[in-house]
């Protein structure tokens, strides 16, 4: 067990009320970034953020973008400490879900739980950063702690590069942590060093004006649905998930040996996976391959299939139009923009009459899991829950932590604090304070260990690590 610092568990208790109090205010605005109609909820949200920051004693602004803001604030302890940036995002999905069992932006604590939309997905982790960062402060902590919320996550951070491109506002660390993962299973605690990328698109094939009777058309006519289905296969082995466009492949960087054990040493389970997201059947049931095709593999998947009639019954038309909504999941070192060439020539080729368009591009990430700032968060988060972390990677995207690897040049490293059971964009979302208590445990050591890296942060600006 990790020797337990009487000064600091004092403090998480006392702040404990502080916590519950500032997650009920985030939680009962619904900052839903892809409605329009939210976005007086969105400004509401940051305007609360700010005064949050303030009131710990930290300066904050809001930083327009063009779209909508971020939140940029923290100690300045000294200007010659080495300055950590935590990044979080503040919106949240939509929750329109018919088996919420309460309303979604009602907040409600029971046992210690937490319950309502943002609570987990990233609310609960940000307040839980920001307490800690305030129990480093009034302890002297030779750093300079910054924080960076972002509400615009949820919908791909379009404007966050130009968050960043004001570098009066939101100043350039010499690190960077982000706090929105999630950990495999309960009591292990999971440290994410890589993220996938993603290339959306649409491919659309119109070959009539309106939807034909099949009985005086069927068998002269294209069909539009007909053709976007044998392009697919064309496209993406299904049974296998391999992907059939030339040259796809080409800049794939396989995981090592290394990191496919540290992989397996998070917790990780099939039938517990399987049962998570009732799946009936996978294909495989390998419990390394599994991870390697979630976390370290590209991907081909179509999310939609339209066009034709979709109402009970069969209606016998050939339609005149038809689109197929796909993405593909990337890994280190495959390029978003090279990859959608690869698809669109593919497609010209394959059936010249089909449009290919492009709906958002996020580039895959790849970080350390080895070296001082890993080790740092290693003995942070041991200290924090009490058990030694594994690695791993994670199959979805953030934006963001691109965008802060191009601009800053600087180690990102992660530290999650949700769980499966959390219902991350799932209905019924809640965090708990078993999660926030041993997420302040954790950050504040975080911070000390990196007040101790001072000249490696130093150097950090200059080399990739």
């Amino acid at each position: 067990m990790t020797r337990q610092n009487p000064g600091l568990e004092s403090y998480i208790k006392a702040a404990r009320p502080r916590f519950e109090a500032m997650l009920a205010q985030m939680v009962e605005v619904p900052s839903i970034s892809m409605d329009p109609q939210h976005a007086p909820d969105i400004r509401r949200t940051a305007t609360l953020a700010r005064q949050f920051l303030k009131a710990l004693g930290a300066d904050a602004r809001i930083v327009e973008t063009g779209g909508y803001p971020v939140v940029s604030g923290g100690w300045t302890t000294d200007t010659q400490h080495p300055t950590v940036t935590i990044y979080n995002h503040l919106d949240v999905q939509p929750a329109q879900e018919p088996e919420w069992r309460q309303p979604p932006f009602v907040f409600r604590k029971h046992n210690g739980r937490y319950h309502g939309r943002g609570t987990t997905d990233d609310k609960g982790p940000a307040l839980t950063a920001l307490l800690a960062a305030r129990y480093a402060v009034e302890q002297g902590v030779p750093l300079n702690i910054r924080f960076l919320w972002e509400l615009e996550e949820e919908i791909g951070s379009p404007h966050f590069a130009a968050a960043l491109a004001r570098r009066g506002a939101i100043p350039r660390p010499d690190s960077v942590v982000v706090s929105d993962t999630i950990w495999i299973a309960k009591g292990r605690p999971a440290i994410p060093y890589g993220l996938r990328g993603n290339v959306a698109a649409r491919l659309s094939l119109r070959t009539g004006e309106i939807d034909a009777h099949s009985g005086l058309t069927g068998g002269a006519a294209r069909n539009p649905l007909a053709e976007l289905s044998e392009l697919v296969s064309a496209c993406v082995d299904s049974r296998t998930g391999r992907v059939k466009i030339p040259g796809f492949y080409d800049d794939v960087v396989l995981p090592t040996r290394a990191e496919i054990r540290s992989f397996l040493a998070s917790g990780f389970q099939v039938n517990r996976f399987m049962r998570a997201y009732r799946f009936h059947t996978l294909r495989t049931t390998d419990p390394a391959e599994v991870l390697r095709r979630i976390w370290a593999s590209p991907t081909f998947e179509v999310h939609g299939l339209a066009g034709g009639y979709h109402g009970p019954g069969v209606k016998t038309v050939v339609p005149g139009f038809g689109e197929l909504k796909v993405s593909m999941r990337l890994v280190p070192n495959q390029r978003p923009h090279r990859t959608f060439g690869l698809l669109r020539r593919f497609v010209a080729k394959q059936n010249p009459r089909v449009t290919v368009t492009a709906e958002g591009m996020l580039e895959p990430f790849r970080g350390v899991f080895s070296g001082p700032y890993a080790d740092a968060v290693r003995r942070a988060v041991r200290a924090g829950f009490g058990k030694e972390p594994a690695f791993i990677r994670e199959g979805g995207s953030i934006g963001a932590v691109a965008t802060m690897q191009h601009a800053w040049r600087v180690p990102i490293l992660f530290m999650g604090l949700s769980l499966p059971e959390h219902g991350y964009h799932a209905p019924n979302e809640y965090f708990d304070w078993g999660q926030a208590s041993g997420g302040m445990r954790a950050f504040a050591t975080y911070f000390e260990e990196l007040a101790a890296l001072e000249g490696i942060g130093r150097v950090a600006r200059r080399r990739r690590f």
